[in-house]
């Protein structure tokens, strides 16, 4: 490999550093209390890598970084560049029809590959290729041992064919035996099998206390994920936060994913339920920016004390019951607001609340437009200076603010809902559905 082109591959696996801001190898973070971010204004935060510039320069370079992986000679080496790959395709929106006999080659091998080159490469089917690869999924399916593959496969045949469901409900049982113990199979079985009931009433959700005495961020995003959602805040004494004139405070969200999988899978969307809020802090992910992110925990990511917010003395053990107990009786048997809690237990993680440095122009012409889904996470549009990188303004940081002014702590402590409402294809959460949800609550 030559060394520009090694420089190259360098740079992009960086530049596509997924939503994971605290591995152990990185600088320390700067983390911050209430007061801290109540003070923050736009004016005070730059990244030089969201000018006109400096975004054209990392762009050359992960299209340049595309093309050398596409003109690599079939063998090991183009075939430990194919995850890296796929990832640039989708952050950048870029070569997709080029890589496409890549992947679709790739795929009948993968029984043969390991868990995790499996699973980058049926995300990138998924993602970018799903009616295209349904036909090498099926004789795959059975080869695939481990649920992670075998759930993302299955996604994605019903992503090119919902009336797949049938056929994947009878397979799923007869090639994991065990799948209730497995989250993820779980989540994916729940998927497979249509809705028996309507949800509960989503004002006793809105007006349950939770924990008294926090404040919630609450996220109402469309089934499907597709179009952007709106953060609501609700203050440490239950009412939803206003402005002196009265208005709800809402904030447009995003909680989609590039992959669109589901939020049992690695990568996949941000899962609807409930997270713990522990603090705040400034991410070490280019994508993230230096815009001070909320950090959102899961079940089991956090431990029981820590999702409590009290000291870990006597603290209980995770279980479905301990979850439940933060919700109101009526919404404890409802299957879809559980999916943190599967979540927690499939091992997904670092699901922030954040801004973005990405460039919206990527994603022109989707339903979600402008937003710039990542890798899970909850994320707010920003505005950059074009010209010198210099943050303009930002939801953010706006969002940030509010949650930190509702809460009486300086740690930030609190609580993250996550809810679905509406219809897939119902267009954005608007405010006035969301005043009228507020007001069916009473808060």
């Amino acid at each position: 490999m030559t060394l520009l082109r090694r420089t190259l591959l360098v740079l992009l696996t960086f530049v596509l550093a997924a939503c994971a801001p605290l591995r152990p190898q990185q600088p320390a973070e700067k983390r911050y209390t209430a007061a801290e971010l109540l003070a923050l204004k736009p004016a005070d935060l730059a990244w030089p890598a969201t000018s006109t510039d400096g975004e054209r320069a990392l762009r050359e370079a992960a299209l340049a970084g595309i093309r050398a992986r596409l003109a690599l000679p079939p063998g090991p080496e183009r075939d430990a560049a194919l995850p890296a790959l796929f990832d640039a395709i989708a952050q950048y929106n870029a070569e997709a029809d080029a890589a496409r006999p890549l992947l679709l080659e790739a795929l009948p091998t993968l029984a043969t590959r390991d868990a995790d080159t499996q699973r980058a490469l049926l995300t990138a089917a998924h993602t970018l290729y799903p009616a295209e690869a349904a036909p090498l999924l099926w004789p795959l399916l059975p080869q695939l041992t481990a649920s992670k593959p075998f759930a993302i496969a299955a996604y994605t045949l019903l992503q090119a064919d919902p009336g797949a469901a049938p056929r994947l409900l009878a397979l799923l049982p007869q090639q994991f035996p065990a799948w209730a113990d497995d989250p993820r199979l779980t989540a994916l079985m729940q998927r497979l099998q249509p809705a028996v009931a309507a949800p509960p009433p989503l004002a006793e959700l809105l007006a349950a206390p939770l924990r008294p005495g926090y404040p919630v961020i609450v996220s109402l995003q469309r089934l499907g994920r597709q179009q952007m959602g709106l953060a609501l805040v609700r203050a440490a004494d239950g009412r939803f936060v206003r402005d002196a004139a009265g208005q709800l405070f809402a904030s447009p969200q995003l909680a989609l994913a590039r992959s669109g999988l589901a939020g049992t899978i690695t990568n996949g969307n941000t899962p609807q339920g409930l997270f713990t809020i522990v603090g705040s802090g400034t991410a070490t992910n280019p994508n993230i920016g230096p815009t001070p992110y909320l950090h959102s925990k899961l079940p089991v990511e956090a431990t029981p004390a820590e999702f409590e917010h009290v000291d870990a003395t006597g603290a209980a053990d995770w279980s479905e019951a301990l979850y439940e107990s933060y919700l109101p009786e009526s919404w404890r048997a409802w299957a879809p607001i559980k999916e943190a809690w599967l979540a927690g237990r499939a091992g997904r993680d670092e699901l922030l609340i954040h801004g973005t440095t990405l460039n919206p122009a990527y994603y022109a012409g989707s339903a979600y437009f402008p937003g710039t889904p990542q890798q899970g996470c909850l994320i707010s549009n920003e505005d950059w200076d074009a010209a010198t990188g210099r943050l303009l303004a930002s939801r953010q940081l706006a969002l940030a603010q509010v949650y930190a002014a509702a809460s009486p702590r300086a740690d930030l402590a609190g609580y993250l809902l996550v809810v679905e409402v509406g219809q897939p294809g119902a267009g954005p959460v608007t405010r006035e559905e969301a005043q009228a949800l507020v007001d069916a609550a009473g808060r």
